[in-house]
């Protein structure tokens, strides 16, 4: 027996067990979370505030507790970032995972308690080996390293043992020591600030390693491979790490990078594992290789609700715990968790495909969509799209944007997409049109639209420079780590910047 096989006998396979009552018990599972959370945090100063003591049910808890966004928790935050105990949770929080900005801040700080790092974050990697090995018995991926992409943190306000970076960072800071023994690049290499000074230091840490699993964000895992590839000399990655077995990826969809990496890869028992995990917690799991949906994780440190997004602008929308939602309805995820996020609102779309269990895909982001025109765009009807097109053509993509053109000088309204190719089509013309075409057949709004030509013309595609979008991302501060480039938005604000540098 290999060692993968004890450590999955004595340690994985007891967890999945537990995970077992997600089949039928999740409502149950949610409530007692809840219950959970709002008994921790009665006596901080947001818990006393809004009655946390005299909720008994999920409707009381809904009536004392507004929606929230960044804004509205943004001053106790930065309270509890000088040292203030008590505030959105017991005691005091040390770490704080930052994500991409507000409309007023550049950044957002991400309260990461101890609870929330141990029974979200980490569990949420525990259980993502457990449901993988669950899938492949035969796994060797204990033999050797994983690869796991990280950021970087620093002081925060200078209070001791209190940082401030990427939430990956957090992660590796305060994983335990044993896991570093099976864990590349070296801890000093994996918190490198700059990316790309940290993607040659990975790459020769890594090229003589026996790699048998890889983590991290698709777009900048593919600019580390493509490093090692350089530095081998070799073909296909697993001339180099011939025991790679799996990449566990999330942050941005994998759609658009899967054949770039099925040619960088090309052996037939290679892995792919979607993830959902943010700054703000680890929410979603692909439990099985055949469905792309993702499970819902339910008995970590966070509660579920769902604002539907047709009601999105509403000032009284009709939100929802988990048992109130609908397969195939698009919902606002909000959460309650362990770091003292309450009905947060977290920006992103899912959409459920099962509710025994429950799962879901991710369909985009609050603010990642066009209506200019009424269309109502989101990220999914983008990736698929785009997936199409390059099916169709033999294109591959390494990044886009898209934004509304409002009206040009001939009185035309459209959608314009800068697109960065890793391969071009031999036609851009009939990329366009098959991208076109198929966002008419997913989408009905979209369709009605450029119904004529009448309100909406045929989108239009510009060829990005290479690299435009990293140069874009370095200029912000933003190259590496969690960070990603905004799909689609009403503003031109950031196409525009881009295509002043393209």
């Amino acid at each position: 027996m290999n060692l993968t096989s004890i450590v999955n006998k004595l340690y994985f396979q007891p967890r999945r067990r537990e995970l077992d009552r997600y089949e039928h018990d999740g409502e149950a599972i949610q409530a007692e979370v809840l219950k959970y959370l709002i008994e921790r945090a009665k006596d901080t100063e947001y818990g006393r505030n809004h009655l946390f003591s005299t909720i008994k049910s999920y409707e009381d808890y809904a009536q004392n507790v507004p929606v929230n966004t960044y804004e509205e928790l943004k001053n106790d935050i930065d309270r509890m970032r000088h040292g203030e105990l008590n505030i959105l949770w017991p005691g005091q929080v040390k770490w704080y995972a930052k994500s991409s900005g507000t409309t007023n801040d550049k950044s957002k700080f991400i309260p990461v308690s101890n609870e929330g790092l141990q029974s979200v974050h980490y569990q949420g990697g525990k259980d993502v080996v457990a449901l993988y090995l669950a899938n492949n018995p035969d796994s060797r991926l204990f033999s050797g390293k994983s690869l796991i992409l990280g950021g970087s943190h620093s002081p925060n306000y200078n209070l001791p043992n209190s940082l401030v970076g990427d939430l990956s960072a957090i992660l590796i800071e305060n994983i335990n020591p044993l896991a570093n023994l099976k864990r590349v690049p070296s801890k000093q290499v994996a918190l490198l600030s700059d990316f790309e000074v940290k993607r040659d230091r990975i790459a020769q840490e890594t090229l003589n390693a026996d790699v048998t699993n890889i983590s991290g964000v698709p777009s900048w895992m593919l600019s580390v491979l493509v490093r090692v590839m350089e530095l081998s000399g070799k073909t296909h990655l697993e001339e180099v790490w011939p025991n790679l077995e799996v990449f566990f990826h999330g942050g941005i969809a994998f759609t658009p990078y899967r054949e770039q990496y099925e040619q960088l890869i090309t052996k037939s028992c290679m892995n792919y594992m979607e993830t959902y995990n943010a700054s703000e917690g680890f929410f979603g799991i692909q439990s099985d290789p055949d469905d792309q949906s993702m499970l819902l994780m339910l008995d970590y440190g966070v509660f579920y609700e769902f604002l539907p997004m047709d009601e999105f602008e509403r000032e009284d929308p009709n939100i929802v715990p988990l048992g109130g939602v609908e397969i195939g309805k698009n919902y606002a995820m909000l959460i309650s968790t362990a770091c003292g996020l309450w009905r947060y609102e977290i920006g992103d779309t899912v959409q459920f495909t099962s509710k025994d269990p429950y799962k879901f895909i991710i369909t985009g982001r609050t603010k990642y969509f066009i209506n200019a025109f009424g269309e109502e765009l989101i990220m999914d009807n983008a990736e698929k799209g785009l997936d199409a097109a390059c099916k169709a053509t033999g294109a591959q993509i390494l990044d886009y944007t898209a934004a509304p053109i409002f009206m040009d000088a001939n009185a035309k309204c459209r959608h314009q997409w800068l697109i960065e190719f890793a391969k071009e089509p031999c036609s851009l013309e009939e990329f366009t049109a098959i991208l076109d075409s198929k966002l008419q057949e997913i989408n009905s709004d979209y369709e009605a639209k450029r119904f004529h030509d009448v309100t909406l013309q045929r989108l239009e595609i510009i060829p990005a420079r290479k690299n435009l979008f990293s140069d874009w991302l370095k200029s912000k501060g933003k190259l590496g780590g969690q960070h990603k480039v905004p799909r689609l938005s009403n503003s031109r604000k950031n196409i525009e910047e881009m295509l002043a540098m393209n």
